[in-house]
């Protein structure tokens, strides 16, 4: 990815913008923001990959990501689309479900609430956040691996079930990925980061996306546990977290994935 440099177009939301553009440069991609629908289609079109995030949702970027979605399609591009807080609202989780059946996607990524809606609609979305229930069923490896295979098959993507435990599936595989500290859940766009990122990985490596996938989550979850590291040696909280989070992203190499990464296939 580093040697391609991939061109990341993301159609994403307002909290968490300046974050994805900075973790992107900061694992070897390279980040545009554009969510007119004039200009939507001329920009996927330069672009390796297509992110698009359901965050801060309305009307107008709706049928923006339809029509990038469409032209990335046409165009063989990597799609990747995070359903942010799916089930919390009858907006959020139609547009979910109207953007599957409008555009082929290469990956959905989501924590297990969300998974569980799109898979069924019977996640208990609580804002943006996974529920209490919903977690509790993710620590069961086993049924989230089941989850992940259930929604691939469905929508015809790899599936990324994101928490304690990380689950990156398609019908055929997954991988359990058990890097990352609980500090990745306390600040706000670490889930939209990575989602930008998988793009970036899809992006420079077209005939292996789930390999890239999982690369993408592995990386995250190291960034995050060299972070929590620096964050607890100069006593810093939160912010200071997030500030080592894009450090440390970009300071990895590959001996530093190799070295760190704890990953299983199933």
């Amino acid at each position: 990815m580093r040697e391609t440099t991939p061109l990341v177009h993301n159609i994403t939301n307002y909290v968490t913008v300046n974050d994805c553009a900075n973790i992107l440069l900061a694992c070897g991609g390279s980040p545009i923001m554009a969510d007119d629908i004039e200009e939507v289609e001329d920009i996927t079109s330069i672009c390796q990959a297509l992110v698009i995030n359901i965050g801060t949702l309305n009307q107008r970027t709706i049928a923006s990501m339809i029509k990038a979605g469409k032209k990335a399609n046409q165009l063989g591009h990597p799609v990747i689309l995070d359903p942010v807080g799916a089930g919390a609202s009858h907006l959020r989780t139609g547009s979910v479900f109207k953007l599957l059946q409008e555009v082929r996607f290469d990956v959905v990524r989501g924590n297990v609430s969300e998974i569980m809606t799109v898979n069924s609609g019977a996640g208990s979305t609580k804002g943006v956040d996974a529920s209490a229930d919903d977690r509790a069923l993710h620590q069961n490896t086993g049924r989230a691996i089941d989850l992940g295979r259930q929604l691939s098959r469905k929508v015809g993507a790899i599936t990324v079930t994101t928490g304690a435990v990380d689950i990156v599936a398609d019908p055929a595989n997954a991988f359990v990925i058990r890097n990352g500290h609980p500090f990745l859940g306390k600040v706000s766009g670490t889930g939209c980061m990575l989602s930008a990122m998988i793009g970036a990985f899809c992006g420079a490596n077209l005939d292996r996306r789930l390999e890239a996938t999982a690369a993408a989550v592995c990386m995250m979850g190291i960034a995050g546990e060299l972070a929590y590291e620096k964050t607890e040696k100069y006593q810093g909280g939160t912010a200071a977290f997030k500030i080592h989070l894009i450090d440390a992203m970009s300071q990895i190499d590959e001996n530093i994935l190799k070295a760190r990464t704890r990953i299983e296939s199933r």
